[in-house]
């Protein structure tokens, strides 16, 4: 009968839904587990990048990534852990300005280390730092671009850091509204200097 052909039908496009429903949760599980073992083995890698990048910049002490409020990387939440020499393992939020300027920048150059790319632009992330910890950025740089093989651009107004670059660009308004470039390579001036 009419009747038992459309039920028929519909208990089909009914059967053909929930299998359709079936394979989309496996393919969401296999997503998620694959995502998981992702976060979890770049998370292993930061935090080993992380953990001696805080060792050499603060010459000592220990840093570490955790992963907080869930036993599901990806719902995970992440905070750093970090004690400068001399200071007990604490949130960053109580470290000095200073302090959290290179923690973070350990943690930036971590996750860089992880993925290196052929430029990386950084903006005045030497501001809160004294001249001590410029000098160390500034070493780190240089460590870096020998490991990663980047060009690193960096935006500052700090003498040290600019003394340490191998070429300074610099934007003057010598007219309202009229801006100028000025280039200057580093090493050319020392050797035509030492000439």
């Amino acid at each position: 009968s009419e009747i038992s052909k459309r039920m028929g039908f519909q208990i089909e496009e009914r059967d053909d839904l929930v299998a359709a429903i079936a394979k989309l949760r496996e393919g969401i599980d296999a997503l998620n587990m694959d995502g998981r073992q992702r976060l979890v083995d770049a998370f292993h890698q930061v935090n080993g990048h992380f953990t001696s990048l805080f060792t050499a910049l603060f010459g000592g002490g220990q840093a570490e990534l955790r992963l907080t409020e869930s036993d599901d990387p990806l719902d995970a939440g992440l905070e750093i852990y970090a004690s400068p020499p001399g200071k007990r393992l604490g949130a960053l939020s109580l470290m000095s300005g200073g302090e959290q300027a290179l923690t973070a920048t350990a943690l930036i150059f971590a996750v860089f280390l992880s993925r290196p790319a052929p430029i990386c632009v950084l903006d005045e992330v030497d501001a809160p730092l004294d001249d001590a910890n410029v000098d160390r950025f500034c070493r780190l740089l240089e460590e870096m671009r020998t490991r990663t093989q980047t060009r690193f651009i960096i935006i500052t107004h700090n003498a040290v850091t600019m003394s340490r670059m191998d070429r300074l660009f610099g934007v003057t308004m010598q007219e309202r509204g009229v801006s100028k470039l000025v280039s200057v390579d580093l090493q050319a001036a020392e050797r035509l200097v030492a000439a």
